[in-house]
Formats: structure tokens, C-alpha cells, sequence
């Protein structure tokens, strides 16, 4: 195919993939989704394109910007620079190009300054060192061993097996685990070595040369290959001074010392040659346990094979006892840990002293401690022990397991700050179920954090979420209220296709592809289209989506008519739903037929709520009415409306009396608010649905109170700031700057486009 005709091909792709953002879609819908999928591998089966398809979207992003289509900027950059991070080599005149309509973004609103901020920044250092953006990429997806740059990255699917059916998350198992099949660490290597050379030399680099050379070398030569590769490029790329031509000329001399240890004859050179972008590493796991999440992190933070005990993996984790991973484990052995207390506070029950040589005890001195009997012996999860979680403190910029011995007369040294090496983003796939889920997750992640920082400072933690619906619902589904449609199932998946485009071309219309991928019948096409499409779809998610939606999370407290039942606490996302509970005894039974018969259906409530007002004022307003039932929706219809606002409707029941009879009707009552309290006057109970899951139901309820949740962070600085201040209701000292409210951030590719 000539140029002119590859270029109007590609030209031509580009503008059906903006027809469809503007809601044009394409007349084959399983096209739907695919658009962006396809040119990109249209240009992965010929990398000599990439510097045509970099220089149409430049073009378009400048018409875009004057001819006012701003919500194309943000899919065409992001098109651009997954296409710019992959290409084999882009001049320098092109990358210029593209870093000054970066600069021309900050003047614009956010989220175009934002991703126009970073994007420049990123440009920047590849212009100085051609390939860094590729070489950070791989090297922190695939967790290789390099000390200029020591970032690591994990993406974590987590799939709720009771919301999604077996065929679903056995498709997704089996193409996560083909998407890690041939990326050893050796080839991911290779990758990055030919890819550094081919962006700095261009057409002078002999591909295929290098590609034998390296083919032919023991592991450790490539290893030591790619440290000097990394080393180059890294310090290039951080050097305000550092020069393309230098580069070029440093990365030239590390090619030809390449070359020369290998036989390879003077071939002529191929061309320019595409070098593949591993998929990152991926583990999938079914959500099963409340605490899973938080049990993830730390392993992959602390992975237990590099614990004290190497066959940590083989055994269960709730089996293990402190002592048993204290006992061998040489950099636990100086180190205090406060898991249970068990000083008597007698001083012949102190432990020697760690100076003194340990002795056997006589019988005598042993029958005269103290001893605690009859007590449970708990068995906690090594992930609990402190022994564990110091255990993890040892890496790069971590605190040393000791504390040194400050000696006279010499200042101590300054501890090194922790730095937040490992990112773990966490991709959700289901429906508004599965985010109550995490919310509950977060929240308690957040609270655990709070009482002992462990994963907060070493770890850069981000959500993704992808709607998943299957077109026969299970059981559970099945059991949950009436009204779950799919659009009702996916109001947060909704609210962010609304509010970025690029997310709703995307993701959104993977809801019913996957489910249609997981059920199609094995043949080598669909193993062609599911093993790159969904994996692939997830990967650039990941890698691009970065701006946040952050949602209000709101805590609710559950009265029951019962006063020796302990009232409950509990978290939602989405929704809370309340219904009038059906009558047990015959007694209660008689007397709702006689209360129903006067004045209708439904129980008597009264509402406390604080008023959501323009001037942000509180206005605390009551009403009392009878309802059979209420709705709390925390995301709102329009993206343009405030996140942190309930809409609350509440079925009112209104008694009509005329000539012929008592008649009652149904009115909808809609207020917004914050904070509000809803309780039943006559004692009778009724049932509390929490994000639309059935799992999460109270029944017996008698009142609730919905309010705001609070970052726990911020409650505990509150609470020792308001000891040493009693009289003080205002945030004052450190309280004033941390934040109040907790926020569950969900990534997306823009964020909020007003």
C-alpha cells in the first residue's frame, strides 16, 4: 500500500472514532468499543506508520482546539501518546510538535491543564531521552530489578463470584493467565534494550543484528546489558543539561559493545522494526473474603516467599503463629513488637536483658512467675503480626529493624523518607454491588490504617472499575429488589460515561462484550479476539486512565426495635433503600390491618434532615408522614451535580376523603440533603438495603441516620486535638489540612468535563 493511501486509511479511522464520541455510532454496534482497539493494531502490524498516525493526530488535536471540540482533545491526546509510547522511533520535530499543544493546555480549565501538565512533563524527558516512556513502563509492570528507577506496579482484577456466573470468571482466569504466558523477565529485557537503541539511533540500529546478539548471550549478560541501557537513558532523561545528541552517542557505544560480543555478520540493516509492549502483569481473584483486599496489598508489598520462612506460600495463612515467623528470621530477632501485652507489671517477671546471655531457668524460678491460665491462645494471620509487617519495612528508603545506638556527642542521622514504590491498581468488574463492596473495603482499609500505618506511605493505591451486567441474572440477583435493570445496576458506570466520553466509548461498552466473549463457543477466532481485545482494553485502562472521579462515601447507623440488640454501622456508595417489613405475629398482623384500614398503607416516619442550600448554610427541617418506603441515591443524574449530595425520595401516602369514601394515593417526596434521620414513630420495624444488595440487608430496623463519611485519619487527629482543647468546635492546628471527607477515587481517562 502506497503512503498516500496507508495515510487516507488511517485519516479515515481516525474520524469514525470521533463520529462515534459524537454519538454517531457505528452501523455494525459490535463495532461499538472496537474502534480505538483496532487502529491501534492496525499500527502495531506496521510500526512504520507510527510517525503517520502521530503527525494526523497532531493535526486533528490543532483543529480540534480551534474549531472549539474540546471534547475531542482528550481521547485524540491519549491516542496519541499510547501510539508515541509504543512506536519504534518519532523525530524529534514531531515530539516538539506535540509538547507545544501539551504547554497550550494549561491555559484551559481542568481536567485539560491537568493531563496537558503531565503530559508535557513526560514529552520532556522523552525528547531528551528517546524510549524512557517505554522503559519505565516495562520495567514497573514487570517488576524487573533496576535500581535508577525501583518501581514496581500489580493490577489486581477482583470479580464477586455471586454477581457474575461461572462462565464469566472462568474466561477471565483463562485470559489473564495467556496474557502472562512467554513475558519472562529475560525477554521483557530484550524489549527494552532493542527499543532504547532503535528510538535513540533510528534507521543506523540493526534490529534484527541486535536481536540475534542478544539471543545468543547467557542471562546474565543480558541482564547486565539492560542495567547499562537503563542507567543511560535514566540519567539522560533526569539531567536539565543533557542533550539528544549525547544520548544518542553514549546509547551508540553500549549497541556496539552489544554487537562485538556476539559473531553477528554485517547483515544490511531491515528497517525499522516494532518492538512489543508486554502486557502487564495481571492476577484475577474472586472475592471471597471481606479482609481479601487488604490481604493482596501487603503480599505484594511483603510477598510471604520473601518473609522469614520461605515455604510460607505452601501453608495457611490463618495457621501461622508469631512466634513461629519471629523464630528464624535473623532481622526480626532485635526488633519490639506490640502484638499482645503480657507484662504483669512485677519486675521479677521482666524479660532478661537483651545484653545478657540467656540462661536456662531452674524449676524454682520458673514456678515463681506468674502464670496466666484457663485463657483462649489466638492464633492471628501473619499479616497481623507486627513481626511480619516490619519484616517489610526493609526495602529501599525503609527504616532500619533496629534502632541504632545514638552515641555522645554525635548527632543521630536523619531517617530516610518512605517512598511509595509500589502502585497496585485494583480493577473491579461487575455491577454497583461489587463498588459497595469496596467502599466497605476502603473504609476499612482506611480505619486499619489509622490505627498502624503500614501500606499508606509505601503504597500508590488506584481504582479502576469496569461494568460487567450478564443478560440472565443468578439467583441472587434474582432475590434483590424489583427494580435492578441494567442501567439501575450500573448508575456509577452511568454517571462516568456521561462524564468522560472517551470512558464511555471504552469501558462502558464492555458491560455486554465480555459476557458475550466469556459464553462464546471455543474456536481459534474467539481465542484470537478475547486473548488480545479484553486484556488489551484492561492494559490501556490502566495505563492511561489516570485523572480520578472521586465519590462521596457515606456511613449509616441501624437502630433495631430490639434494645438489647447493639445498634450497627455500615457503609454505602450508591444506594440505601428502605421498605415497610411485613408483620410477624398474629397480634401485630391484626393490628396492621386496623392502622392500614384507617389511615393507609405503610408506617408513620419522621424525618430529620439538614437542607442542602446554594449558600452552603445549615438548615435543619422535620416532617412527619406516613410512607411505605424511601430511596437514598448518592450518584447524582446529571455530572454537573454536586457528588456529595443525597436525592432522597420518599413515598408519601396522603389520605383523600370525598362523598364516596376514604381513598389514599401515592406522592413522591424529593429533598436533597446531607445528613438525615429517619425513624418510625409506632414502633413497627422495617428493612434497610444497602448499594442494592440483597447480602446487605437489615431487617427489624426502627431508625437510621445517613451522614457524610469521615476519613478516619482525620476523626483521630480531631480527637487529640479536641483533648488538649475542650472549648474548641472549630478544625484548628494539623486537622485543618487533612482531608475531612472520605472519597472512594475511581479512574477514568478525563475525569469530570463540565
Amino acid at each position: 500500500m502506497e503512503s498516500t493511501e496507508v495515510e487516507s486509511d488511517i485519516l479515515r479511522r481516525v474520524r469514525t472514532l470521533l463520529r462515534e464520541l459524537d454519538g454517531h455510532h457505528p452501523a455494525c454496534q459490535c463495532d461499538r468499543g472496537m474502534l480505538r482497539w483496532t487502529l491501534h493494531k492496525k499500527i502495531d502490524q506496521n510500526p512504520s506508520n507510527s510517525s503517520i498516525l502521530v503527525r494526523i493526530l497532531v493535526k486533528e488535536l490543532e483543529r480540534a482546539e480551534r474549531g472549539d471540540f474540546r471534547h475531542y482533545i482528550i481521547p485524540l491526546l491519549h491516542t496519541l501518546m499510547y501510539t508515541l509510547i509504543k512506536a519504534p522511533c518519532i523525530s524529534d520535530e514531531l515530539c516538539s510538535r506535540v509538547y507545544d499543544f501539551c504547554k497550550k493546555l494549561l491555559t484551559l480549565p481542568k481536567p485539560f491543564c491537568t493531563i496537558g501538565l503531565d503530559y508535557a512533563v513526560r514529552l520532556k524527558m522523552e525528547r531528551t531521552a528517546p524510549g524512557m516512556l517505554y522503559q519505565r513502563m516495562v520495567i514497573s509492570e514487570q517488576s524487573l530489578k533496576s535500581d535508577p528507577y525501583p518501581y514496581q506496579e500489580k493490577i489486581f482484577i477482583f470479580a464477586d463470584p455471586e454477581l457474575l456466573s461461572k462462565a464469566i470468571c472462568n474466561a477471565l482466569v483463562t485470559d489473564t493467565e495467556a496474557a502472562q504466558v512467554s513475558q519472562s523477565p529475560r525477554a521483557c529485557m530484550c524489549y527494552v534494550i532493542i527499543h532504547a537503541m532503535q528510538a535513540a539511533l533510528g534507521e543506523g540500529c540493526d534490529v534484527s543484528g541486535l536481536k540475534r546478539s542478544l539471543q545468543d548471550m547467557p542471562t546474565s549478560d543480558v541482564e547486565h546489558w539492560f542495567q547499562q541501557v537503563v542507567a543511560a537513558v535514566e540519567c539522560a532523561g533526569n539531567e536539565a543539561s543533557a542533550d539528544r545528541g549525547q544520548h544518542a552517542a553514549r546509547l551508540e557505544k553500549i549497541y556496539c559493545a552489544v554487537l562485538s560480543s556476539s559473531q553477528a555478520g554485517d547483515a544490511p540493516l531491515g528497517g525499522m522494526q516494532g518492538t512489543p509492549l508486554p502486557n502487564p502483569s495481571i492476577s484475577f481473584h474472586l472475592w471471597t473474603e471481606d479482609d481479601q483486599l487488604w490481604k493482596e496489598l501487603v503480599l505484594f508489598i511483603r510477598p510471604l516467599s520473601q518473609s522469614c520462612e520461605p515455604d510460607c506460600l505452601s501453608q495457611d495463612l490463618d495457621n501461622f503463629e508469631i512466634q513461629d515467623i519471629i523464630s528464624d528470621c535473623e532481622c526480626c530477632e532485635q526488633t519490639r513488637f506490640s502484638v499482645l501485652s503480657t507484662d504483669s507489671g512485677i519486675e521479677r517477671d521482666l524479660p532478661a536483658a537483651a545484653e545478657e546471655p540467656f540462661a536456662p531457668c531452674s524449676t524454682e524460678t520458673e514456678q515463681s512467675r506468674l502464670q496466666r491460665k484457663g485463657g483462649i491462645k489466638k492464633k492471628p494471620s501473619p499479616l497481623e503480626s507486627m513481626a511480619f509487617l516490619q519484616a517489610g519495612c526493609n526495602g529501599p528508603g525503609a527504616k532500619p529493624p533496629t534502632k541504632p545506638q545514638r552515641r555522645p556527642g554525635i548527632p543521630p542521622e536523619p531517617a530516610a523518607p518512605l517512598q511509595r514504590l509500589h502502585t497496585a491498581r485494583i480493577v473491579l468488574l461487575g455491577d454497583d454491588r461489587i463498588l459497595g463492596r469496596l467502599a466497605q473495603a476502603y473504609h476499612s482499609l482506611r480505619k486499619r490504617e489509622t490505627r498502624r500505618v503500614f501500606l499508606t506511605p509505601r503504597l500508590n493505591l488506584q481504582f479502576y472499575y469496569i461494568p460487567v451486567v450478564t443478560g440472565q441474572p443468578n439467583t441472587l440477583a434474582v432475590a434483590d429488589h424489583a427494580a435492578t435493570g441494567h442501567e439501575e445496576l450500573c448508575e456509577v458506570a452511568g454517571y462516568l460515561g456521561r462524564a468522560d466520553p472517551w470512558y464511555e466509548s471504552n469501558i462502558n461498552t464492555l458491560c455486554h462484550m465480555i459476557p458475550k466473549l466469556a459464553t462464546m463457543p471455543s474456536s481459534p477466532s474467539k481465542h484470537l479476539v478475547t486473548d488480545l481485545f479484553i486484556t488489551d482494553v484492561i492494559a490501556y485502562y490502566v495505563r492511561m486512565g489516570i485523572q480520578p472521579v472521586c465519590f462521596q462515601v457515606y456511613t449509616v447507623k441501624i437502630f433495631f426495635n430490639d434494645p438489647a440488640q447493639e445498634p450497627a454501622e455500615d457503609v454505602f456508595l450508591t444506594e440505601l433503600r428502605t421498605q415497610v417489613q411485613e408483620s410477624i405475629s398474629h397480634r401485630e398482623l391484626s393490628m396492621t390491618k386496623k392502622k392500614t384500614t384507617l389511615d393507609g398503607p405503610g408506617i408513620d416516619l419522621t424525618v430529620t434532615y439538614r437542607k442542602v442550600v446554594v449558600s452552603d448554610r445549615a438548615k435543619e427541617l422535620a416532617m412527619s408522614l406516613r410512607s411505605t418506603g424511601l430511596v437514598m441515591k448518592a450518584i447524582p443524574v446529571d455530572e454537573a451535580e454536586d457528588l456529595v449530595c443525597l436525592n432522597v425520595n420518599i413515598t408519601e401516602i396522603v389520605r383523600i376523603n370525598n362523598l364516596s369514601g376514604r381513598s389514599f394515593s401515592a406522592v413522591a417526596n424529593r429533598l436533597k440533603t446531607r445528613n438525615i434521620k429517619i425513624r418510625s414513630t409506632e414502633q413497627r420495624p422495617f428493612t434497610v438495603c444497602l448499594d442494592k444488595d440483597s447480602r446487605r440487608a437489615y431487617r427489624n430496623v426502627i431508625s437510621v441516620e445517613v451522614s457524610p463519611c469521615l476519613e478516619p485519619s482525620y476523626c483521630l487527629q480531631k480527637t487529640r486535638t479536641m483533648k488538649f482543647s475542650l472549648h474548641e468546635t472549630e478544625d484548628v492546628g494539623l486537622v485543618k489540612y487533612m482531608p475531612k471527607s472520605l472519597l472512594l477515587p475511581i479512574n477514568t481517562f478525563a475525569g469530570i468535563i463540565q
